[in-house]
């Protein structure tokens, strides 16, 4: 399979944007700050805003992300298309007095954060990052360096270790940072210096361990992109190119672009920041009220809107093929897959595939299509829930990926540039 100089460019660039987003609070930053670049304005929620016609706006709650551009010619019957992802990825979150420790270690006390491979975190380098919410009223955004480790138990000690792996939640997944007597030190002063802030300022915190490593293209031919966080950053990567492309390119359409980068979603999506929650009708409802819809030709417009849910899927894998379907086997590197459950924990329907695939074969991507085995049923997305309570028509989409939950997981190079040009042809076509 040969692999474009673009492709790779692609891959290199989401390296860039996942190196600059080890937290979700991070990655919703790093979507304004490059579409603010590519002439978006940042909107605060707390404000009145502008006319939306021919407008590109973009706003941060938490997070969570969203961005659009509105057609010069809007009506209030204008519909959207939203191009859904999710910041957010499996790990560890500090919980309160996290500096803890024995026998002469500093460790961190964490919670598991969704459905992490635990073993896929041991003996790495790893950092902390999050927001600092401070005494005087703000919040600042903090990563530190490589700072923790867990260190895996020697085989000496675990003669079972290579017929059997199972780590203790509590007990065994806290990471080591230094060494002396937890009385005598303070994690949170790691986060706190790289802010430059005062510890005894912190009132509050959200912080992950995130994996230092960066993302790396290798294998024969340039296949393969290796990764932390590419569920979902690789498609919250996706949507940001295209639609920053899209806005270079003089965007005028006949409906409202939107990119909607949501958190929560590894654990349920039920916040005022994820799917669940009220943000994107909040969002849209804003801009309808600015072409001046009522709420019915606000629901009209939905009727005939679009939801584009990106998210990763499995790729078929060598050693465990017998986990999917035995027909239905999309492969790494042979193009983005459309998601299909009879159970809806995908929204994809008949009408959607035919979108889907018209889209993809505007911009010449081959696509593939990915289905449960029926004795290793699938987890759900933020589709079903974004077509509940909007009722926005709704496609499950995604790339295929091997190591899914991994500390580092494994996609195809030319996977990841096709699905922004899809994303691309969704936005504009």
């Amino acid at each position: 399979m040969s692999v474009t100089a673009e492709a790779i460019s692609h891959a290199e660039d989401l390296a860039d944007f996942v190196a600059a987003s080890p937290s979700s609070y991070h990655a919703a930053e790093e979507v304004a700050r490059r579409l603010e670049a590519d002439g978006f304005t940042r909107l605060t929620e707390e404000d009145a805003w502008p006319d939306q016609r021919g407008g590109r706006f973009v706003i941060v709650r938490d997070g969570a992300a969203i961005a659009w551009a509105v057609p010069a010619n809007a009506t209030p019957a204008t519909a959207t298309r939203v191009f859904g992802a999710h910041t957010d990825s499996p790990g560890f979150k500090l919980k309160p007095k996290p500096t803890t420790g024995a026998h002469g270690w500093l460790q961190a006390g964490v919670e598991i954060y969704g459905g992490p491979l635990l073993a896929s975190w041991l003996d790495r380098e790893l950092r902390l990052a999050g927001r600092l919410a401070m005494k005087d009223g703000s919040v600042l955004l903090a990563a530190t360096g490589l700072l923790l480790r867990l260190p895996q138990l020697a085989i000496h000690l675990n003669r079972e270790a290579n017929d059997h792996l199972a780590l203790e939640k509590q007990v065994e997944t806290q990471p080591v940072w230094g060494l002396g007597n937890p009385a005598d030190a303070d994690l949170l002063a790691e986060l706190a210096d790289a802010a430059g802030v005062d510890p005894a300022d912190i009132r509050g915190f959200d912080a992950v361990v995130a994996d230092s490593a960066r993302g790396q293209v290798f294998g024969k031919d340039n296949a393969f992109f290796a990764s932390g966080r590419l569920d979902d950053l690789a498609s919250v990567h996706a949507g940001v190119v295209a639609l920053g492309n899209a806005a270079r390119g003089g965007f005028d359409g006949d409906h409202i672009a939107v990119l909607a980068a949501f958190d929560h979603e590894e654990i349920g999506s039920a916040s005022r920041s994820g799917a669940a929650g009220p943000i994107l009708e909040d969002v849209l409802v804003r801009i309808y009220a600015s072409l001046g819809a009522d709420d019915a030709q606000r629901r009209q417009a939905f009727v005939s809107s679009w939801c584009l849910s990106s998210d990763v899927g499995h790729s078929v894998h060598p050693n465990y093929a017998g986990k999917h379907d035995p027909v239905v086997k999309p492969l790494l590197g042979s193009g983005p897959i459309l998601k299909i459950n009879a159970n809806q924990r995908y929204a994809t329907d008949a009408v959607g595939a035919a979108a889907w695939i018209n889209w993809c074969e505007k911009v010449e991507v081959t696509q593939q299509e990915f289905v449960s085995n029926n004795s290793v049923p699938c987890g759900s997305t933020i589709g079903p829930i974004t077509a509940t309570r909007l009722g926005l028509r709704t496609v499950d989409v995604g790339i295929p990926i091997l190591s899914m939950h991994s500390a580092r997981e494994l996609a195809g190079v030319s996977d990841l540039y096709d699905l922004s040009k899809v994303a691309g042809a969704f936005f504009t076509d």
